[in-house]
């Protein structure tokens, strides 16, 4: 009859040890967690004046893809070679991403841009 007090005494211990031994865990700096980093600075600006984009760059860009909210590409070029590059998005689009290669073979991708 002794055995079910022991049982649980035992339990009671073991999960005493896990949970004091989980508490005493270094969590790490949080800044090493890949999800607090501070995101890495562009190398590139977009600039936006009502439809026209201007896209201003410190390397120069040598491929530039700019497509629709609803897939469809519009301008695709390859062998820019230069440091700035603007065009106009058609009137009907209101958001609109872009695909920048840089020199050196680097490819960034932009967020949503919103024109007017």
């Amino acid at each position: 009859m002794m055995y079910p007090a022991i049982r649980k005494i035992a339990a009671i211990a073991a999960f005493t040890c896990i949970v004091s031994f989980s508490l005493a865990q270094d969590p790490g700096s949080k800044t090493d967690s890949p999800a607090i980093q501070k995101p890495e600075t562009k190398p590139f600006r977009v600039l936006t004046n009502g439809q026209r984009i201007t896209i201003q760059s410190n390397k120069d860009i040598s491929k530039i893809i700019v497509w629709t909210a609803s897939g469809d590409r519009f301008i695709e070029q390859t062998n820019v070679n230069t440091s700035s590059y603007n065009f106009t998005i058609p009137s009907k689009e209101k958001y609109v991403f872009i695909m920048l290669e840089l020199e050196g073979g680097r490819r960034y991708y932009t967020e949503k841009i919103g024109v007017q």
